[in-house]
């Protein structure tokens, strides 16, 4: 891990973008700053920033569309930071492929311990692609760890991060039941552990894009008020 990374702060307002920097100084972290769209896509694509801090509110493009345009070359973590705190908006972004998302006003030291939790992610997924190899397969279900792929019957699925996070969690512990919090803890950190909503959500879009019929579910169960488990296949 860099003992300095590189943190891209999006935000258009000068007070707000002035103490992200000012902070992430004060810290050890280096910084870009971007105060548009525009500027944004260009930065995240010049210097491939270790973290992205988002404001959704910009003056020429939506911070949900970075998000997808982002998304298209780059796995690069992006925490959205916005005063917009309703959960269509917040569930809006990380379906679009946010990892963490931090709601306006928030104070210095939950914004640095979102970047902690995030960079401890960082480090345990560099660690994973070095160690892990192996393929797992169920049924028809197919993850190649080492790539980050999933396939079902030969076909590529097209997952979101999210989506992908949560599908090696399930196959990592296939026949066990997790519950709602180790699930939203080891996705979104422990901020996230009572937002069984985003969790739904994100359940439903793998759901759809792994069952033949997501209301009869052949790998994944749901345990009411518990939480999920991925079924062993033959």
């Amino acid at each position: 891990m860099m003992n300095k990374p590189l943190i891209l702060v999006v935000e258009d307002d000068s007070s707000v973008r002035n103490l992200m920097t000012t902070t992430l100084k004060a810290h050890d972290y280096r910084y870009l700053t971007a105060p548009s769209g525009q500027a944004a896509i260009l930065e995240a694509s010049s210097h491939n920033p270790d973290i992205v801090l988002l404001d959704l509110g910009l003056p020429d493009i939506d911070g949900v569309e970075i998000i997808r345009r982002i998304r298209s070359w780059s796995n690069m973590p992006i925490i959205v930071i916005s005063a917009r705190s309703e959960d269509a908006d917040k569930i809006e972004a990380l379906d679009a492929g946010a990892d963490d998302y931090l709601t306006k006003p928030f104070s210095v030291e939950e914004l640095l311990a979102r970047l902690r939790v995030t960079r401890r992610r960082l480090g345990m997924m560099s660690g994973e692609t070095t160690v892990e190899t192996s393929v797992f397969t169920n049924g028809q279900l197919r993850v190649d760890y080492a790539a980050g792929c999933a396939y079902l019957g030969g076909e590529e699925l097209h997952l979101t991060p999210i989506e992908y996070k949560l599908l090696c969690l399930l196959c990592r512990n296939v026949g066990k039941v997790l519950t709602h919090t180790f699930l939203t803890k080891n996705i979104w950190g422990s901020s996230w552990e009572n937002d069984i909503a985003s969790l739904r959500v994100f359940m439903a879009t793998l759901r759809r894009k792994l069952e033949k019929d997501p209301s009869s579910p052949q790998y994944i169960q749901t345990h009411i008020g518990v939480g999920y488990r991925m079924m062993k296949l033959d």
